[in-house]
This record gives structure tokens, C-alpha cells and sequence, in this order.
């Protein structure tokens, strides 16, 4: 049986395509208090992924992709679920190890990493 890395899946709660991309950069630019994804909201600016997150990205220990909400549906048939979220996928199989709540309550990059490193240190035990 091979054995495959589990590979974090963040999601955001936002739908992909370049209509939605727009819509989202002028959501964040005119009303960021009232933008619906927090995910987002810490990891990107107006202009792209901030540097911290990508920088970030690169010392994970675990492999990583990044979907959206109608992606996850697609790709994983899953859709009743809080965004966004972050998921364990192991064996093709998606399992959410971060909820909603839990980046919701974040206010920083440096609150993201620190619930996601809690959950990489439990990936490794």
C-alpha cells in the first residue's frame, strides 16, 4: 500500500474565475469589514498574495493547494461546510482540520500560522 503525504487544502470562501476575482478586489478595496473571507482578507492584499503568506508557504513541511468554494465542489463533490476552511487530504480523501470559526477568529497572518503549525505538529505524530 503506498503511503502519501497529507497534503493541506485551504479554501476559500469565495467562488474562482475572473469575474469573481474582480468582484472580490473591488469588494476588498471598498468594504474590507464586510468581505466573507477571512482566509483571503489575512493572506492577500488588493494586489496579490502578501509576501509573509508566501513566504510562509514555502517552510510548510506537508504539500499544499488552494481551491474555492464552487472548486471544492467540483473536485471533492463537498459543499455543505463553513468557509473557509483548511482540510487534510490523505488518501484522496478530505477531512477538515480547521474550521471556519478557528480563521474567523484570526487577525493576523501570525494567528493563521499559528493554528495551522498546531495542526502540522499533529500531521507529524
Amino acid at each position: 500500500m503506498k503511503y502519501d503525504k497529507p497534503t493541506l487544502v485551504f479554501v476559500y470562501n469565495a467562488d474562482g474565475g475572473i469575474f469573481n476575482l474582480l468582484t472580490d478586489v473591488a469588494h476588498k478595496i471598498l468594504s474590507p469589514q464586510t468581505y466573507s473571507c477571512n482566509l483571503c482578507s489575512l493572506t492577500h492584499s488588493s494586489f496579490g498574495m502578501k509576501d509573509e503568506w508566501r513566504e510562509y508557504l514555502k517552510t510548510l513541511p506537508a504539500p499544499f493547494e488552494f481551491l474555492h468554494a464552487d472548486e471544492l465542489k467540483a473536485k471533492y463533490k463537498i459543499e455543505n461546510v463553513k468557509l473557509p476552511a483548511i482540510f487534510k487530504k490523505e488518501n484522496g480523501k478530505l477531512k477538515e482540520t480547521i474550521g471556519a470559526n478557528a480563521i474567523n477568529g484570526c487577525r493576523s497572518i501570525a494567528d493563521l500560522k499559528q493554528i495551522i503549525n498546531a495542526e502540522i505538529s499533529k500531521l507529524s505524530a
